[in-house]
């Protein structure tokens, strides 16, 4: 298939190929994200006509936008989501790196917890191999601490700045996020225990060994992989 790359019809066509999966009385996990934004918006619209789903937010952004849509919510103590659907900053071999929205670690919480999970990504997010920054939240306190043990494992944390007010950027969660470059990530499994054993660290964007299929829009139309 022709790919360019990052539009938003790419995206809306892979939301909308995610949201067609769901099925009548589903719990699903709403991720966050524009990508994720379209399955949300086109779950909306099939509520609307009739479906019975309810929706396990990802975060205040996907609750609003859900909300918006007219979907029933609930929560993870309620209920076990049958499906998860979320987007990725990137994507290789089926393992993701997630955390551009801040909110990868809630939505570890939820993609895990789903019987299925399922990626929404455009033309641009699939790579030979993941080589983008990992985001890392951690506790504000212990930001010097995992500083130096990301650095130990040869990685470049960077403080996530916030682009419309002084100081760093907060996850829903209210800590701040280091954007960790390790270049291009060999062992993903490898990495992911690592960064999950510092302590102060609250949640990493890899997602390793989750996705059950990854919808992929295209110029042409959805690759499901």
């Amino acid at each position: 298939m022709k790919n360019s790359g990052g539009t938003e019809t790419q995206k809306r066509r892979a939301g909308e190929s995610a949201a067609a999966v769901v099925e009548d009385g589903d719990v699903v996990g709403l991720g966050t994200g524009s990508t994720a934004a379209a399955a949300i918006r086109e779950l909306g619209r099939r509520v609307d006509a009739g479906l019975d789903v309810r929706g396990v937010p990802t975060s205040r952004g996907a609750r609003r936008l859900a909300r918006k849509a007219g979907i029933p919510l609930t929560t993870l103590a309620a209920s076990t989501p049958d499906v998860a659907i979320d987007g990725a900053d990137q994507v290789a071999d089926g393992d993701l790196v997630k955390g551009g929205g801040a909110a990868h670690t809630r939505e570890k919480v939820v993609d895990a917890a789903a019987d299925r999970f399922v990626v929404v990504v455009d033309a641009a997010k699939p790579a030979p191999a993941l080589d983008h920054p990992i985001p890392v939240e951690a506790l504000a306190d212990a930001v010097p601490v995992v500083e130096r043990r990301v650095e130990a494992l040869d990685g470049e944390p960077t403080l996530r700045a916030a682009e419309r007010k002084d100081g760093p950027v907060v996850t829903d969660d209210g800590n701040p996020v280091l954007d960790c470059d390790f270049g291009v990530v060999r062992e993903p499994e490898t990495l992911a225990a690592a960064l999950a054993e510092i302590p102060g660290v609250v949640g990493h964007g890899l997602f390793v060994d989750l996705a059950d299929e990854v919808h992929v829009g295209t110029d042409d139309g959805v690759e499901v992989r």
